[in-house]
């Protein structure tokens, strides 16, 4: 498989923007506790940008909770769905290492698992720009747990037939820098979907939309095989930490 820049990686998106939204996981409801925890403020309410929205999935969650949300997002056709799935949220086409938002104007940025398609010596120093003082900065990762054999062999089957992965790596707090305000957490939890579901949610990633479109096919016909002999009845026991790391830009008497 060629290799694959970040570039064409993160416009592939936009050609499976209704397989995205509706077979990518969520997010439990434990993480947005633990975002109002540490933001040191309840989501209801709260002014909140979340940068990289995709097709809205943590948007809406956020929105569940009364927060007064913007979407931003590069994506046209991640923007569209987004715009189709969640009527009334305000959609914003941009990135976040230049954020078309005002100075001073937020309660909290939320990344849900697109901080690491930004430059962090950018986007950062955005995120605290558009913040209010005594705002935070939420970032977040769905990682699947290799821990569990069946996703570590499926994981080793990807590398070894694709040539890449697409459940990521734990140690992703490496994308921020090291900061007295900042904390990190991890949550574990897992959600039960029907075989089909699973396997458009790993054909939903940029190693298969921007990769070899035979190759993917082929491999997620002999997933589905494998997948029945360890989940014989069609549900799949997808099994996730979810990693989250909040930093807060310092109050203005600091």
């Amino acid at each position: 498989m060629t290799e694959l820049t970040d570039a064409r990686r993160a416009r592939s998106f936009d050609l499976a923007a209704a397989q995205y939204d509706h077979a990518r996981p969520g997010y439990p409801p434990a993480l947005f506790d633990l975002v109002e925890e540490l933001a040191g403020r309840p989501l209801a309410g709260a002014r909140v940008a979340d940068v990289g929205a995709g097709t809205g999935i943590a948007t809406r969650l956020l929105r569940e909770r009364g927060a007064q949300v913007t979407a931003v997002e590069p994506g046209a056709g991640m923007a569209a769905q987004l715009r189709r799935a969640t009527p009334g949220v305000p959609v914003v086409r941009g990135l976040g290492d230049a954020l078309p938002l005002a100075s001073s104007s937020l309660d909290l940025v939320t990344y849900a698992q697109s901080f690491h398609w930004t430059d962090p010596d950018r986007s950062l120093p955005e995120a605290l720009r558009v913040l209010r003082p005594g705002g935070a900065l939420a970032v977040w990762w769905n990682i699947a747990d290799n821990g569990v054999p069946w996703i570590a062999a499926q994981a080793k089957r990807m590398w070894t037939d694709l040539g890449g992965g697409v459940y990521g790596t734990p140690g992703r707090a490496g994308e921020l820098p090291a900061d007295p305000l900042r904390t990190e957490h991890r949550l574990h939890w897992t959600r039960r979907v029907p075989l089909e579901t699973h396997l458009a949610n790993i054909g939903s990633h940029s190693l298969f939309l921007a990769g070899d479109p035979d190759r993917g096919r082929a491999f997620l016909d002999r997933e589905r095989g494998l997948l029945l002999r360890e989940f014989p009845d069609g549900t799949v026991e997808e099994v996730y930490a979810v990693e989250l790391i909040v930093t807060r830009r310092p109050p203005r008497n600091a």
